[in-house]
């Protein structure tokens, strides 16, 4: 008796009979299209995962999380002068570990090759760009982001020369660039504007907003 499970069905081709059969028996070593595209889905959520980046407050939680997570280690990082207890994986960087872990979203990540200054913060006083160190680095220092510096009610005098002088104007760059200005009021620096672009060298404003903030920083160091 003839087989007529490969005969095509009415209205059908041959050759969508093949295709059809070929789908819902793959020969070895082939891949089917359904097949193929459920590999790449899966390989581009693993692509785009991030490093771990847990955070806790809380001790009793602390010992639990480390267990759960190979790799992850505890560490307690002071931040606008507060501590906070984290677990994270060693090579989660200062810049997300501010914004990612504990929500301080001033501190941008613009270039993340230490090259535009966009993710200036204070380590110690001393300026620092956040996308070149590791979090791990920084749990005996003092940092301070652009959130520690002032607030709307109490603005820093750098943060109100900004505003007056209108030394911004997307504003991706401002906090980096004044915190890199606060920075530079405590370091060696001659008083005239080419010296302060050039104490400003490392923080990019692509809009070219560089002579509203040079008249800002000039202001408060005249006022200091």
């Amino acid at each position: 008796m003839a087989d007529d499970s490969n005969k095509p069905e009415q209205g059908q081709s041959p050759a969508d009979s093949v295709s059809t059969a070929e789908e819902k028996q793959p020969q070895p070593g082939r891949v089917s299209r359904r097949s193929f595209l459920s590999h790449l889905g899966a390989a581009g959520v693993a692509v785009t995962a991030k490093p771990l980046l847990a955070a806790t407050q809380s001790t009793p939680s602390v010992a639990d999380e480390v267990a759960s997570v190979p790799g992850a280690v505890p560490v307690t990082l002071n931040v606008n002068g507060k501590d906070y207890r984290l677990v994270i994986e060693p090579r989660v960087t200062l810049l997300d570990c501010l914004r990612e872990n504990l929500q301080l979203a001033g501190t941008k990540k613009g270039c993340d090759h230490g090259q535009c200054g966009a993710c200036t913060v204070h380590v110690n006083g001393r300026r620092v760009n956040s996308c070149l160190s590791f979090a791990m680095m920084h749990k005996n220092d003092t940092i301070t982001t652009i959130e520690g510096l002032g607030d709307p009610e109490h603005l820093h005098p750098m943060q109100a020369a900004f505003v007056e002088h209108d030394g911004y104007q997307c504003g991706y760059c401002t906090s980096g660039q004044i915190m890199s200005a606060v920075a530079l009021l405590k370091e060696p620096c001659g008083p005239t504007d080419d010296d302060v672009k050039q104490g400003m060298y490392g923080n990019i404003c692509r809009c070219g907003a560089y002579p509203n903030i040079v008249a800002a920083v000039q202001q408060v160091r005249r006022q200091a």
